[in-house]
């Protein structure tokens, strides 16, 4: 589709992530954490950059089987249709939601949503590399019943906005629309590990669905997030293989060829015989929870601030100019946004190998930057700054080396 609402959305998101920040800080509350919120970001914008290559195959999936298999052939114009697509998206962004939680290969996709310890407007932004895959065999029934891409597009993309600002700890409960609506006290359910929250409140838009099929939970204790099994790495693109290594050793841990499928099939909590099992979930608070939290210097926040602004700049102009880049130009800059989501873990978490790929990440940025400026003479003249400004960079990122002992 021409239109990428989410795009068009990201700097409304950041506005909001502005306001929640200075709300917190008024109230007293403390509800971001640097490196966590920079990581999640990161997940997103992988997530975003990937998505420009595969969703022409997504929509063109869909697009051929409403063609070839609708129904009903229904019009665009037609308000019984956009209606219909709304209950149709969320009823079966519910069934699709729950058994992510329920079934461990898709729960090893869904995962990267939930392993962030913290609960704020930035982890909305924390999405998993392919989950459009495994939404895509939902919506086929769609599809199917004669629902035009024209009008699964826009419905699709607005129930993913809405769901944004049910991710906050700031607004409290909000009787009355919560028995129709998810509102965050809902979500916050959905996000927390507690014994009682375990696998509630999988709603997209409306809460209706958990109530009529028993899986509604009412906020009544602190919510504790994360995972059951914490996910300790800062890493965005290590956060979407993570359980998937988990779940091939525990399959060639088992002799049975059933039991290596069945690993994929179960739930979280399964496992086969003769393998041990995990205990079940304790009961948390969120006065005891100990979170993830390696040390990182004032430093290191202060250069990764400065990188990732760059990056968002690049990712921001890239998704909206998608149209008008060269396809080589395109995966030349999504190799860069990767590799500097990369590079920003291994900086948070002081790895040695973080300050070469960085060095290596600014010479091929200088060296794409060039590439561009040559393509456009008006602007060329800048290219001397650009050097200047990397050769700067590399100097402040070799002395960040000393940070990694301090």
């Amino acid at each position: 589709m021409d239109i990428n609402y989410i795009a068009l959305a990201i700097p409304v998101f950041f506005i909001l992530i502005g306001i929640e920040l200075i709300s917190a800080r008024v109230l007293g509350r403390s509800v971001y954490r640097f490196h966590d919120a920079i990581t999640d970001l990161n997940c997103g914008v992988t997530q975003q950059v990937f998505e420009i290559f595969y969703k022409v195959l997504i929509f063109g999936i869909y697009f051929a089987v409403e063609r070839a298999y609708g129904v009903w052939n229904l019009s665009a114009t037609s308000l019984p249709a956009w209606i219909l697509a709304f209950l149709g998206v969320d009823f079966l962004y519910y069934w699709w939601h729950r058994l992510s939680h329920e079934k461990n290969a898709l729960w090893a996709i869904h995962v990267v949503h939930h392993q962030s310890q913290d609960y704020n407007l930035a982890v909305a932004l924390r999405q998993a590399l392919f989950s459009s895959f495994t939404t895509l065999p939902f919506y086929l029934v769609l599809a199917i019943v004669g629902i035009p891409l024209e009008i699964f597009f826009p419905i699709v993309s607005f129930s993913t906005l809405y769901q944004f600002w049910i991710h906050t700890e700031l607004v409290p409960k909000l009787p009355v629309i919560d028995w129709v609506f998810n509102v965050p006290s809902h979500h916050r359910v959905h996000h927390a590990i507690n014994p009682k929250y375990l696998d509630k409140n999988y709603a997209a838009t409306l809460i209706v669905w958990d109530r009529l099929f028993g899986t509604y939970m009412d906020e009544t204790e602190p919510p504790v997030y994360g995972t059951v099994k914490p996910f300790k790495s800062l890493n965005p693109l290590w956060a979407n293989f993570d359980y998937w290594t988990y779940l091939i050793r525990t399959a060639k841990s088992t002799p049975r060829l059933k039991d290596k499928i069945l690993v994929f099939w179960k739930g979280p909590q399964w496992t086969p015989p003769g393998v041990p099992s995990y205990p079940p979930p304790p009961e948390v608070s969120p006065d005891t929870f100990e979170k993830f939290d390696p040390p990182v210097s004032g430093a290191i926040k202060n250069y990764v601030l400065l990188q990732y602004i760059i990056t968002g700049v690049v990712f921001f102009a890239m998704v909206l100019a998608e149209q008008h880049i060269s396809v080589a130009f395109m995966i030349a800059l999504s190799l860069l946004i990767t590799i500097s989501v990369v590079v920003t873990a291994g900086l948070f978490e002081r790895r040695t190998w973080a300050v070469p790929f960085e060095h290596a990440r600014l010479l091929y940025g200088t060296t794409l930057a060039i590439w561009f400026l040559r393509d456009h003479p008006s602007v060329a003249e800048v290219t001397p700054v650009i050097a200047l400004i990397a050769v700067a960079m590399a100097f402040w990122v070799q002395r960040l080396e000393q940070k990694f002992s301090a």
